[in-house]
Order: structure tokens, then sequence, then C-alpha cells
């Protein structure tokens, strides 16, 4: 899986929950999500337009960050 990691203008735990909703419908993710920082960080084999797209559905600001190696 690659890590992926987004910026998702998140200002409450409301938002996070938003975030957390679309990618569990999505399916096929494992995600943190890093509300101060305003990060969600998706370990996926879904391309990275999928998951932004996905992300965006929440109407928040949303953004690619780029990827991160997996730990």
């Amino acid at each position: 899986f690659q890590r992926h990691e987004f910026f998702v203008d998140m200002t409450c735990e409301g938002c996070s929950n938003a975030v957390t909703r679309v990618l569990q419908k999505l399916g096929g993710v494992q995600f943190d999500i890093d509300l101060p920082n305003k990060k969600v960080f998706i370990d996926s084999e879904h391309n990275v337009d999928t998951l932004l797209e996905t992300l965006k559905k929440t109407g928040k600001n949303t953004s690619y960050l780029g990827e991160k190696s997996a730990q």
C-alpha cells in the first residue's frame, strides 16, 4: 500500500467525522486523521484522484500533499 498525505480543512470533530464517513463508504482504505494539523493519512490501493475526489465530497478545501513511505 502507498501511504498518501492529504490536507483537509477540518475545524472540528464534525469535520473529521465527515472524512471518516466518506472514506468508509469508499472502502479499501486505512486512514488516520490528524485534526489539529488538518491532515489525513490514507493507506490504499485506490489512486490519488479517487481519494481526492472522495475527500472533496466532505465539502472541505482539500489538497494532496504527497506520498509518505509506509512505516
